[in-house]
């Protein structure tokens, strides 16, 4: 077997390369998401080593300097990061030669031969799910015979071998929590929104919503919700449990864990049973009785993509949602106590100044405790993408998604709505919803329940104080 490195590469300061979430970008507060996509690998490799260099701050020659223990290297990619990633990789080859290098993720699921023809250090790339395609190029399998790669022969051609079938049951990958407790300082791994320390993991692949722009069902996931057995995830986390005690919350990172609400139910009984907090992605349309359910079963927060206040822009985007019950849904989360963090993004297809003002206001009305404000990012892969190429809301000076500093650009206009627009629209949006006097006083009396909240929203704000004076700066 091969001496496999699995790396989430070094790149932009604060940069989150490993997010599970929509987009990987650096954030209005410094957020790492745990590598799972890498960690799901490397629990299926013996021997194998995960390197998260942005959160350990682990810097390019502490990388390189491992390069020679390795056989194989395995680094997880994005659009944003590629072009870094394939320097990190030329430095890892210069210091080991013989080292056979893959790339996983969306950026090379979509398009895997041009990545290849991009990045000639790049040996092969594991297109859509990739768990066990690594796993076979690790057992020494000659790469001819893998399912679901793209690769370089020896005379630098570039062949593209049958598609690899997606994994129907879910209860064949491993844990990925061992991975955690072997390679990672869980500490180093925090978001605003949930109790530090937290674990992250996946229950599912897949979403059954079409939304244009979400990124992994599109790319990697599928539209089919592949999950996991409730007794693998309750067996998970017990396990979990006991090796990390200093945990205080769980977060399930399925990009809708309640598109199957009988199981999220049965899921949420038996994490009653264990006494566990936890968290998860949901879709504004979970019925009052499963909120009652999961509620007095340890459900804490949800996070929740409300995307837009304008019921246009959510049929152009096939969100699938409707403004009412989204509304309906809130406040039921707010009298049963349930805390909910809610996503938006503007410059969407329909996007107008009086939009942007509509979803703002449609915001500071449902009140979530907390937000996170994207600019739409058309990855390609997604119908965004095509849709904006075509119909000349995306060019090539500001196809990036992100600066060379990692900061999100706001890639999209539209003929009635400019980049700057879209992108000064941000940071109105942010001031408008958090200083309120009401949100204000909430923030304080978060602050005062406890001096580690204290000092954790302090941080925060100065954080997201510098993030925004850094936005003005890059756009000047």
């Amino acid at each position: 077997m091969l001496r496999t490195l699995f790396l989430q590469a070094p790149s932009f300061d604060g940069f989150d390369g490993g997010a599970g979430s929509r987009y990987q970008a650096k954030r209005e507060i410094k957020s790492f998401w745990y590598p799972t996509w890498l960690a799901q690998p490397a629990a299926l490799v013996e021997n194998s080593k995960l390197i998260d260099a942005p959160p350990h701050k682990t810097t390019l020659a502490e990388v390189v300097a491992q390069a020679k223990d390795y056989d194989h290297l395995v680094v997880h990619t994005s659009v944003p990061s590629f072009k870094s990633d394939v320097k990190v990789v030329e430095a890892m080859k210069a210091a080991n030669p013989n080292l056979l290098v893959g790339m996983i993720g969306a950026k090379v699921a979509v398009n895997a031969e041009g990545s290849l023809r991009e990045a000639p250090v790049i040996d092969y790339a594991a297109r859509n799910e990739f768990d066990f395609t690594v796993k076979d190029v690790a057992d020494e399998i000659p790469l001819k015979d893998i399912k679901g790669i793209t690769y370089r022969t020896s005379r630098d051609a570039i062949v593209n071998n049958d598609d690899r079938p997606m994994i129907e049951n879910m209860d064949s990958l491993p844990f990925v929590t061992p991975v955690y407790q072997r390679d990672l300082k869980i500490e180093n791994y925090f978001i605003g929104y949930l109790k530090h320390p937290y674990i992250s993991m996946y229950t599912g692949r897949g979403c059954k919503s079409r939304c244009t722009f979400c990124l992994w069902p599109q790319t990697v996931g599928g539209h089919n919700y592949r999950t996991r057995s409730v007794a693998h995830v309750v067996e998970e986390i017990a396990w979990a449990k006991k090796a990390f005690p200093q945990v205080k919350e769980f977060f399930f990172d399925d990009d809708t864990f309640t598109d199957n609400l009988p199981r999220a139910e049965a899921i949420a009984k038996e994490l009653g049973k264990l006494g566990v907090t936890w968290s998860c992605n949901a879709k504004a349309n979970v019925p009052r009785k499963s909120l009652e359910v999961m509620r007095a079963n340890g459900l804490r927060l949800l996070l929740v993509g409300y995307e837009s206040g304008n019921q246009q822009i959510l049929h152009n985007i096939k969100k699938g949602m409707l403004i009412d019950v989204a509304e309906r849904f809130t406040r039921d989360c707010h009298e049963l106590g349930i805390t909910i963090h809610g996503t938006f993004i503007l410059g969407l297809p329909g996007e107008t100044s009086q939009t942007i003002r509509e979803t703002v206001e449609f915001a500071k009305r449902i009140n979530p405790h907390t937000i996170q404000v994207s600019l739409a990012a058309p990855y390609p892969g997604t119908f965004l993408y095509n849709q904006a190429v075509q119909n000349g809301w995306l060019d090539a000076a500001n196809a990036e998604l992100v600066d060379e500093h990692g900061i999100q650009i706001a890639p999209l206009h539209y003929p009635h709505l400019s980049h700057k627009e879209i992108f000064d629209s941000l940071e109105v949006f942010y001031k408008e919803f958090y200083f309120r006097p009401g949100k204000i006083a909430s923030i304080v009396g978060e602050m005062l329940s406890s001096s580690q909240m204290m000092k954790r929203r302090l941080r925060e704000g100065v954080e997201f104080f510098h993030f925004l004076k850094e936005r003005r700066e890059h756009a000047a």
